[in-house]
C-alpha cells in the first residue's frame, strides 16, 4: 500500500518538477511527505468542489422546476433567455440550457483555463439532469413569492457553483469577454444584456411577466452576492499617521486583528515638503468600522484614513475571532 500511494505522488505531484531527459529521479522522504501533502490539499479541494457545485446545482434546480417554471416566469441571464426559448417556441428547458451554454464554455476555455471550462460544462449538464429527471414539489402559486423565491434558490445555486469553480450561467463569461473587447465594466455588460432579456420578454410574453423577471433577477443577484461574498463584508483600511506605532499596538492587542507596515513619505502644503511615516494597513469587517475610529480618535484624530471594500479576504487574522479583553 505505501509503494502504491508513493507511486501516486511521483506521478501526480511530482513528476512535474524540472529534470533532466533520461535521468531516473530518486525522491528523499522529505520530497514523498510534501508531495503527500501536495495530493492531499488537491483531494480535499477537489471534493469541497464537488460538493459546492452539487449543492449549487440542487438549489437552482429547486428554484426553477419548484417556483420559475410551474408559473411561467423567467430570469436575466442565459437561464433567462433559456427559459424565454422555452416559453415561446416549446423547447424543453434541460436542452436549451446544454445548448445555448455551450459558447460560454468555450469562451471561459479560452479567458481562464481548462480547468474552469470543465467544471462548467459539468455543472451545466448536471443541472440540465436534475430539471430532466427530478420532479420537485410546487411550493406556491403567488406570483410575488414565486418571483422572489424563485430567484432566491436560483440566485443560491449560481453562487455555490461559483464557490465550487464553476458557473451554471454563462453570463458572467461573456460580460467578462465583452468589457475586455469595449472598455466598460462587468456590472454594466451585465445591465444591458438582462435588459435586452426583459425587453423580448415583455414584447413575446407580456409586460407583467418581464416585471416579475426583474424581481426574480434582483432577489437571485442578491442572494448571489450574499452567497460569494458572505455575512461578513471585509474593509481594507489605510491609515497615515505620526503615531503609526501606537496605531499597530491598538489594532494587534485591542481589537486582535493583524497589521502590515509600508515604508512610505506624505507630503502636503504648498512648499510640498514630504515627512518619512509608516502606513498602517488592517483588514476587519464592517462591524468593527465604529469601533476602529473610535480608537483612532483617542490615538491621533487628524490622522488620515481611506477605506474599500475587499472580497475573498483570506489567512492571517482575518478569519480568527478578534481578542477579549
Amino acid at each position: 500500500m505505501h509503494n502504491v500511494l508513493a507511486n501516486i505522488i511521483r506521478q501526480a505531484i511530482l513528476r512535474n518538477k524540472k529534470i533532466l531527459p533520461g535521468e531516473k529521479r530518486e525522491y528523499s522522504s522529505f520530497e514523498l511527505a510534501r508531495g503527500f501533502r501536495d495530493l492531499k490539499i488537491t483531494v480535499i479541494s477537489g471534493f469541497k468542489s464537488m460538493l459546492w457545485v452539487s449543492a449549487g446545482i440542487t438549489s437552482a434546480a429547486f428554484g426553477l422546476k419548484g417556483f420559475l417554471l410551474p408559473s411561467n416566469f423567467i430570469d436575466g441571464g442565459t437561464t433567462g433567455i433559456s427559459l424565454l426559448v422555452s416559453e415561446t417556441t416549446g423547447v424543453p428547458l434541460y436542452i436549451l440550457l446544454i445548448l445555448i451554454n455551450i459558447p460560454f464554455i468555450f469562451l471561459g476555455y479560452r479567458l481562464i483555463d481548462k480547468q474552469f471550462a470543465i467544471k462548467t460544462a459539468l455543472a451545466i449538464m448536471g443541472l440540465a439532469l436534475c430539471v430532466a429527471t427530478i420532479n420537485f414539489p410546487l411550493v406556491t402559486q403567488d406570483k410575488l413569492l414565486v418571483a422572489a423565491f424563485g430567484g432566491f434558490f436560483l440566485g443560491a445555486g449560481i453562487g455555490l457553483s461559483v464557490r465550487g469553480g464553476a458557473v451554471i450561467d454563462g453570463t458572467e463569461v461573456l460580460a467578462i469577454f465583452l468589457s475586455r473587447k469595449l472598455g466598460t465594466t462587468i456590472g454594466d455588460i451585465i445591465i444591458i444584456i438582462n435588459l435586452l432579456i426583459f425587453s423580448t420578454a415583455a414584447y413575446f410574453l407580456s409586460v407583467e411577466t418581464a416585471l416579475y423577471a426583474i424581481i426574480t433577477y434582483l432577489a437571485a443577484s442578491k442572494t448571489l452576492d450574499f452567497i460569494i461574498e458572505g455575512i461578513e463584508e471585509y474593509t481594507s483600511v489605510t491609515i497615515i499617521s505620526s503615531h503609526s506605532a501606537e496605531i499597530r499596538e491598538m489594532i494587534i492587542e485591542k481589537m486582535g486583528r493583524g497589521v502590515t507596515l509600508y515604508k512610505g513619505q506624505k507630503g502636503f502644503g504648498k512648499t510640498g515638503e514630504t515627512k518619512d511615516v509608516n502606513i498602517v494597513i488592517t483588514v476587519i469587517t464592517r462591524l468593527e468600522i465604529s469601533r476602529l475610529n473610535v480608537e483612532l480618535t483617542k490615538i491621533d484624530p487628524h490622522a488620515f484614513i481611506y477605506m474599500s471594500s475587499v472580497k475573498n479576504a483570506k489567512g492571517g487574522l482575518v478569519k480568527k475571532r478578534p481578542l477579549k479583553h
